[in-house]
């Protein structure tokens, strides 16, 4: 069977943006690549601060309201269209609500063939890339380590803690490839 979709989930600072554009590198036909940054991005910015949007807390919790959800399942829908079409997509997850996050993404993906990959990176080493980084509140990357992978069911897992993101790459592709 021919996979349709790739999901990454991982905390912030895993890796998972790196693996997906290295996946993008390695896999032979063209796939896009979208993911919660990507939706972030394009929510309107009073739902940045907003108790209906998104609150990013000074500890690094993250916490979403109704809105966001509301906004989230439209978004859900769409990339499942694309995919529907005939586009390979590239999901880069965090899935806040661990395996409820999944599986509002299992309810949209219905009918494709998804591939789950858990990104895993040992929290320190996501918190000194998080430090390094600087555009993510400080906290996100240890408070989000283990929780995003609560009651997840994964097909594959990576270790980007000091695995190459090209070398997991192609232990993925090789997977897609059957």
């Amino acid at each position: 069977m021919t996979t349709d979709v790739i999901v990454l989930n991982g905390g912030s600072s895993a890796g998972t943006s790196t693996l997906a554009r290295a996946l993008q590198e390695t896999l032979p036909r063209p796939w896009l690549t979208f993911g919660i940054d990507t939706f972030i991005a394009a929510l309107p910015p009073a739902l940045m601060t907003s108790p209906d949007g998104l609150v990013l807390a000074p500890d690094g919790t993250v916490t979403v309201g109704p809105a966001f959800r509301a906004l989230q399942t439209g978004w859900l829908h769409g990339i499942a269209a694309m995919a529907r079409a005939g586009t390979g997509i590239i999901l880069d997850e965090v899935f806040l609500d661990g395996g409820a996050g999944q599986d509002r993404w299992h309810r949209a993906l219905d009918g494709l063939q998804v591939l789950w990959v858990g990104v895993h990176c040992d929290p320190d080493t996501a918190a000194a890339r998080e430090r390094a980084r600087g555009d993510r509140v400080v906290g996100m990357a240890a408070t989000q380590a283990a929780l995003v992978h609560r009651g997840v069911r994964y097909d594959l897992e990576v270790d980007t803690t000091s695995m190459d993101p090209s070398a997991c790459a192609r232990g993925i592709a090789a997977h897609v490839a059957g």
